[in-house]
């Protein structure tokens, strides 16, 4: 099969594509013949610093797939050669979605109906897998959230989620999204470069927050704490500068969001996908061979939606 390999970490990665043996399922593993593959921050991330993936030079990266069962591992089977499904590989370690065919968990994937769009599934496993976790810290709090990056993969994804579940969202994000983040579910939408950005924010909130996601890390969620109410919220993927001691006062409380396995999860957003429930933005599809223009797109935020590889 044809596989994009990194030859080379860096700033750029090095990245070659080349054939190399198919990939044979073990037990309890299903072969999927990958009809596009999603990419994300932490992949661009992982080609420029192996060490917090524990990754090594000629491995494949790429944790989002979607496509059909090619063959199947021995062990119980849930599913039948030729069906559509999405999934992502095992996190931080397994990836391989850069390629003609990738090998994951039956348990981690999930079934697609045959209309299924695969270019658009292939982006919603990790991006949405992560809102959907950040969701869950958050929606307790409350009914008004401030969504710091919400013009991102992540961000257009919790939009939606939140909208769903009751939550008004107040969105800093690229002015230019300004038109998808409503479509998606925000409330309100303020330019994260304006320099009055969160008294707009509080503004439109109607003075406080019951909660803020933090999807870019950096001052602006600091900057928007004194306006999150007592005992309220904040989950971060990114790390956010905050006041600590504010916190205390106020019986604030944080969580860091890491997203971790889990086949519920996918299967349960594979039923809002095919619902049409849960929309993607996906931009640009590249073919492997231009992996490194796509790293180059999501790094730079100018693709302005999801970025997507396919063999």
């Amino acid at each position: 099969m044809q596989a994009v390999i990194v030859e080379e970490f860096g700033d750029p990665p090095r990245f070659v594509l080349r054939d190399v043996p198919t990939p044979e399922p073990g037990p309890g593993q299903v072969r999927i013949k990958v009809a596009a593959a999603g990419i994300n921050p932490v992949d661009t991330y992982n080609a420029k610093d192996r060490s917090w993936a524990g990754l090594s030079p000629g491995c494949i990266l790429g944790y989002d797939i979607a496509g059909v069962i090619d063959t199947f591992g021995t062990g119980y089977r849930d599913y039948v050669v030729g069906h559509k499904v999405m999934a992502m590989t095992a996190f931080p370690l397994g990836q391989g979605g850069y390629a003609e065919y990738a090998i994951v968990d039956e348990q981690l994937m999930a079934p697609l109906p045959d209309d299924a769009d695969l270019v658009a599934a292939s982006s919603v496993p990790l991006a949405a897998g992560t809102a959907w976790e950040v969701l869950q810290k958050l929606e307790p709090a409350g009914a008004t959230m401030l969504v710091v990056g919400a013009s991102g993969g992540v961000g257009l994804f919790l939009l939606q989620l939140a909208a769903a579940a009751g939550i008004r969202v107040i969105a800093l994000g690229q002015e230019r999204s300004h038109d998808v983040m409503r479509q998606h579910g925000a409330a309100a939408c303020i330019d994260y470069r304006s320099a009055d950005a969160i008294a707009r924010a509080k503004d439109a909130a109607g003075g406080s927050f019951d909660s803020i996601a933090d999807l870019v890390g950096g001052p602006l969620t600091g900057q928007a704490q004194p306006y999150l109410r007592d005992e309220g919220v904040i989950a971060a993927i990114a790390g956010p500068e905050l006041d600590v001691d504010q916190m205390i006062d106020a019986n604030q409380s944080f969580h860091g969001i890491l997203i971790r396995d889990n086949g519920d999860r996918v299967r349960h957003l594979a039923e809002l996908f095919a619902s049409g429930r849960l929309k993607t933005h996906v931009t640009r599809v590249l073919p492997l061979a231009e992996a490194l223009e796509a790293h180059r797109l999501v790094d730079s935020g100018e693709a302005g939606g999801k970025v997507v590889l396919t063999p």
